[in-house]
C-alpha cells in the first residue's frame, strides 16, 4: 500500500463517535487519576525542544515508514471500532486535542506501538488474542500514556535509540535557531521519523521504568473511561502464557519487561487504589462482535 494512501486511510477511519462504557463514579476516578498521573511526571528537559507540531510531524514520519512496510488490516469495521475505543480513552486525558488516530496492522505479531503526536497502532495478532473491550482499552491506554509522557522523544534525546538518532535529532533542533522555514523543518522531522523505522531504531526497547509508568497511567486512563481497571492485567496474564519463541511474540518480549514483572508493578497500584472500580464493565459482547468472534 502506498504510504501516503495508508496514512490517509488511517486518518479516515479515525473519524468516529466515541464509545461510552458504563462510567460509574467518574468524579472519584478523575480525582484519583489527577493524583496518580503526577507520579513520575518529570520528563527530561530536552523533550521541551520539540513543539507539539514538530512532535506530530516526527510521528507522521515514523507512521509513514511503518506503514510502508506493514499494511493496515482490511477490516474497516474493526478499524472504526478500535478508533472509537481509542479516541474515547484519549478524550479522558489532559491532551484530548492531539490528532489521535488508532489503527490495526495486518500482521500476526503480538505488539502495539505509539508514535509521537498521537498515532497508536496495534497488531491484529494481539487483538485476536484479547477477550474483551476492557482488555483492548488496557492496551490502547498504555500506548496513549507513552504519547502523553513523550517517552519516544525522551528516548531520542537521551540516545537510547542510538547515537545516530540522538545526533540527527539534535542537528534538526539546532536548525530551529533563527530559522523561519517551518514547513522545511517539519519535512526534515518527518524524514527523520521515517529513518528511525528504516534503521530499526524505533523498535529498540524503552527504559523499563517508562514501560512501568505507561502501565500505571494507562490503568488510570482506562478506569476513567469506565472500564475494568484489571483489563491490562488480564492482557499481561495472557501474554505470560505465550512462549517467547512463538511466531510473532519475540518482538513483544524483546521490547518490554516480562509480563510477570509488569503485573508485579501494577499490583502495587491497582488493588490499593482502583479495587472499588473493579466491577466496571469488560464489554466482551461488543468486542467479540467487532473482531468477528463467535
Amino acid at each position: 500500500m502506498n504510504r501516503v494512501f495508508a496514512l490517509a486511510v488511517l486518518a479516515a477511519v479515525a473519524v468516529a463517535l466515541p464509545v461510552h462504557a458504563q462510567l460509574g463514579n467518574i468524579g472519584n476516578i478523575l480525582e484519583f487519576g489527577k493524583k496518580a498521573v503526577e507520579v513520575g511526571t518529570k520528563v527530561q528537559e530536552a523533550t521541551k525542544e520539540y513543539s507539539i507540531d514538530e512532535e506530530i510531524a516526527l510521528g507522521e514520519g515514523i507512521t509513514s515508514g511503518f506503514l510502508g512496510a506493514t499494511k493496515l488490516h482490511p477490516d474497516e469495521r474493526l478499524q472504526r471500532y478500535v478508533n472509537r475505543v481509542g479516541r474515547w480513552l484519549a478524550s479522558q486525558t489532559e491532551k484530548p486535542d492531539l490528532p489521535w488516530t488508532f489503527g490495526v496492522i495486518d500482521t500476526e505479531t503480538i505488539n502495539a506501538f505509539a508514535m509521537p503526536g498521537g498515532t497508536v497502532i496495534v497488531s491484529h495478532g494481539l487483538v485476536k488474542r484479547l477477550a474483551s473491550e476492557s482488555e483492548l482499552a488496557g492496551v490502547l491506554a498504555h500506548e496513549i500514556a507513552h504519547v502523553l509522557r513523550r517517552h519516544q522523544i525522551s528516548a531520542i534525546q537521551s540516545g537510547a535509540w542510538g547515537d545516530v538518532g540522538k545526533s540527527v535529532g539534535a542537528e534538526i533542533i539546532a536548525q530551529k535557531v533563527g530559522r523561519n522555514d517551518v514547513l522545511g523543518l517539519k519535512t526534515q522531522l518527518a524524514n527523520f521519523g521515517a529513518d528511525l523505522v528504516r534503521d530499526g531504531l524505533f523498535m529498540k526497547p524503552l527504559d523499563r521504568g517508562l514501560e512501568y509508568e505507561a502501565d500505571r497511567i494507562g490503568v488510570v486512563i482506562a478506569t476513567r473511561g469506565g472500564y475494568d481497571p484489571y483489563g491490562l492485567v488480564a492482557v499481561l496474564t495472557m501474554l505470560a502464557t505465550v512462549k517467547p519463541e512463538e511466531s510473532g511474540a519475540s518482538i513483544t518480549f524483546s521490547t518490554h519487561p516480562s509480563p510477570a514483572d509488569r503485573i508485579a508493578e501494577l499490583e502495587k497500584v491497582v488493588p490499593a487504589t482502583l479495587e472499588q472500580y473493579a466491577r466496571q464493565p469488560q464489554v466482551d459482547g461488543r468486542f467479540r462482535q467487532a473482531v468477528g468472534m463467535k
